[in-house]
């Protein structure tokens, strides 16, 4: 199949279930961690650019960090360019995992559309 990059967390049992998903259809893996690596603003903003969504859906909303940050009041008087070195700051702060193949991008898992998605 095709060479995918995967942002994620190794030790998080979504990504864990995504990766062993997309091994099973043949794909080859770049992993990243997110947590030691996150992706820079630029990175961020070409993922964002590809997939087509918000900016929030790349934030992890149920996280530690996003809730400790009170987030959810701050995001909607931040500016784009804000919101992605914020996520670029802290990788506890994306969503993941955020799968590439430099043409597409999903953020999360849901077997349903990881499937179709990387078919």
């Amino acid at each position: 199949m095709s060479r995918l990059t995967i942002y994620q967390y190794p030790k998080c049992s979504t990504c864990r279930k995504a990766v062993k998903l997309l091994e099973s259809q043949g794909h080859e893996l770049e992993s990243v961690n997110v947590f030691e690596e996150p992706p820079t603003a630029a990175q961020l903003e070409q993922l964002i650019q590809l997939s087509g969504l918000d900016i929030r859906k790349f934030f992890n909303t149920s996280g530690e960090v996003y809730r400790e940050m009170n987030l959810k009041e701050k995001l909607p008087h931040m500016t784009d360019a804000e919101k992605i070195d914020l996520l670029a700051s802290n990788g506890r702060l994306i969503k993941r995992p955020i799968v590439t193949d430099g043409r597409q991008v999903t953020v999360g898992f849901k077997e349903a559309e990881f499937v179709q998605s990387w078919s």
